[in-house]
């Protein structure tokens, strides 16, 4: 059964928890908070997390950005010269980018076959707030694939009947890095969005 987000309690919540808003951080929260109703999703911990993850990897923008540094010393960084049978990306980077800060070639290639983009020869449109959001949801949802895209973890192992467990969901995006942080601001979204 769907969650309709009560918007106008969780914007007074987030003041009180959070501070201030700009008017960018409310349309990526909102940009969020239509896909979950589109999807017609009900665990509010699962959106706890994803909200969470977002202002995290966001820098607390909630707009889709480029990786800080955009992968210099990372072995994601590196121009890449794919030529296969029909596909030709030749000087592409695939640093991070979007809510979720999308990297790696492969990861390029499956979330823009998964939302039907072609991120691969564009990978500028992970920029894109519906793209971002898309390929978010996929990735850390079983979703279209019935998988958790980034690292073969979702939040339905994570958040459910019998678990709940927001510091092991980090393993959805990036092992166990920062997962203290995050679920402090999973807390606090939860607060927001059940108060």
């Amino acid at each position: 059964m769907i969650t309709k987000i009560n918007r106008a309690q969780f914007y007074k919540n987030f003041r009180k928890q959070f501070g201030k808003l700009s008017q960018l951080q409310v349309e990526g929260i909102e940009a969020i908070f239509n896909e979950w109703e589109r999807l017609e999703l009900s665990d509010l911990r699962w959106l706890s997390y994803i909200l969470a993850t977002a202002w995290h990897e966001t820098d607390k923008t909630m707009q889709p950005m480029e990786e800080y540094g955009k992968g210099k010393s990372k072995r994601y960084g590196k121009k890449i010269k794919h030529s296969g049978v029909s596909y030709i990306a030749p000087n592409k980077i695939y640093f991070g980018r979007g809510h979720v800060q999308l990297t790696w070639y492969e990861n390029y290639e499956l979330m823009g076959k998964l939302i039907g983009v072609d991120l691969l020869r564009n990978p500028e449109l992970a920029l894109v707030m519906e793209n971002s959001i898309k390929i978010m949801f996929e990735g850390m949802l079983r979703g279209a694939s019935s998988f958790g895209d980034f690292t073969g973890k979702s939040l339905e192992q994570y958040f459910n009947e019998a678990k709940n467990d927001p510091i092991g969901a980090r393993r959805i995006i990036n092992g166990t890095d920062k997962a203290e942080l995050i679920k402090g601001h999973h807390d606090k979204f939860l607060n927001c969005l059940t108060t």
